[in-house]
């Protein structure tokens, strides 16, 4: 048995259009991922967020069920489209009274609410103005995090400015793939920037709100080449090495030094130039508590002149996405548990100054019901696998304070639609009945013991 340390934080995660439902109740307004998801194409199997699991009206079913399973902690996403219905101005009282009503009920159960305000369900309001292209949607963020903060400050300790900033920019603005769906390069790397002035200014209205805690949540994953992924010591051509750093500065440095140390990597101050600002640097750098990690497998890349660059990645000219061999999950994700390890202990040691915590990791897997079980051994045994990971990285320096597993139900998986799931509670799409998977089981002893 690994044990953790004392104080580990141990949860599970969700966002707001996977699970809520109740898209067009209390006042709600349109989100993008409503408009991308009811544009032909664009969902597998034509799904919406619509209904998703119900967790609107089954919020204290499911946080019974948290509290089955001993989970000390919750991420969840707050919709802003449910805030303010159009982006800003007047707060709607009923929207924010449903995350009121979640957070008492949390407390309730001595879980401890993790709250996220921005998981990419942009009220489309904003991008009908030019969405996180427009710099001033930036500026409405902090207006909605100051008001999401009046209603729930008083009880909530923990707070998230943004989840996975890249793949709102670079998957929603790049390649198309994700809401809104455009596909603009150019328009990706300044959609990033502003998400970085959001969280700047959403920190900053936080901190001067009293706020506890607060983290930047990013979709991180370590850069190898090929044969660097199961031999870390393998040895890296030049051309190869410059592949992956350029990478790793688009993946991860892009988000983490303008926020830990107010300024771009090297490799991309001049991609940036054209829409920073003076001062922008200076308001992205606030100071934060943690960093979350959200890993899923690692990014395998060499050098390959002549390749043109992936949409998704604006300046990867040259550079050859790889696949893995080995096992992978339902999404075709190679499992890799020792790069979360290796992913860890790098980000302790290239940014001390903030504690890390997962956010998401889990896995999908073609899940059936049988008898009222769901056996779920490969999910089970990913989670075992990275979670020993964890542990690994702790014995090695680096701060990790706690682990949310991805994810608490099956749900809306954005692109996907129903057809992926990536939860430890199985949901019937059809009577929206919950049943613990045997990974739910297992994972209720792990966090009883502290240990795997």
């Amino acid at each position: 048995m690994r044990t953790f340390p004392a104080g580990f934080v141990w949860g599970a995660a969700t966002a707001a259009y996977q699970i809520e439902g109740a898209a067009k109740e209390d006042g709600r307004g349109q989100s993008i991922w409503d408009t991308f998801s009811a544009t032909p194409g664009k969902v597998a199997g034509g799904d919406t967020g619509e209904t998703a699991t119900g967790h609107y009206h089954r919020y204290r079913e499911d946080v019974a069920l948290m509290r089955s399973l001993g989970l000390g902690a919750y991420r969840f996403s707050v919709a802003w489209p449910r805030v303010q219905p159009d982006g800003g101005g007047a707060v709607n009282p009923l929207g924010l009274g449903f995350y009121d009503r979640l957070v008492d009920e949390l407390l309730a159960g001595d879980i401890t609410p993790y709250v996220t305000l921005y998981h990419w369900d942009l009220p489309q309001a904003l991008e009908d103005r030019g969405g996180w292209a427009n710099r001033d949607t930036a500026y409405r963020f902090a207006e909605y995090a100051q008001a999401v903060h009046d209603k729930l400050g008083d009880r909530v300790r923990e707070w998230t400015t943004l989840n996975e900033p890249w793949v709102a920019a670079f998957l929603g603005y790049g390649n198309g793939v994700h809401a809104p769906g455009r596909a603009e390069p150019a328009d990706a790397l300044r959609a990033a920037h502003h998400l970085l002035l959001a969280h700047g200014l959403g920190t900053k209205v936080l901190r001067e709100a009293g706020a506890e805690r607060i983290m930047l949540v990013i979709n991180s994953a370590p850069v190898f080449t090929p044969a660097q992924v199961h031999d870390p010591a393998a040895p890296v051509s030049e051309a190869d090495a410059e592949a992956v750093a350029r990478i790793d500065a688009l993946l991860t440095r892009q988000f983490l030094d303008p926020a830990l140390r107010g300024s771009y990597p090297e490799e991309l101050v001049a991609a940036h130039a054209p829409h920073v600002r003076d001062g922008d640097l200076e308001l992205i750098n606030q100071p934060i508590d943690l960093v979350g990690i959200n890993y899923y497998n690692p990014t395998v890349v060499e050098a390959a002149p002549g390749t043109p660059a992936d949409p998704a990645w604006p300046g990867s000219q040259g550079v050859r996405f790889c696949p893995v061999d080995g096992p992978a999950t339902a999404m075709g994700w190679p499992i890799v548990p020792s790069g979360l390890s290796r992913l860890l202990v790098r980000l302790g040691r290239d940014y001390p100054e903030v504690g890390l915590m997962v956010t998401e990791n889990g896995a999908a897997f073609d899940d059936t019901v049988e008898d009222g079980r769901v056996h779920d051994a490969d999910r089970l045994d990913y989670l075992r696998t990275h979670l020993r990971a964890v542990h690994d990285a702790i014995g090695e320096g680096a701060d990790v304070r706690g682990y949310l597993v991805w994810s608490l139900l099956d749900n809306f998986e954005w692109a996907e639609g129903y057809r992926k799931r990536f939860g430890i509670v199985h949901v019937d799409y059809g009577t929206l009945t919950r049943t613990p998977k045997d990974s739910a089981l297992w994972y209720r002893d792990a966090v009883s013991a502290n240990a795997v």
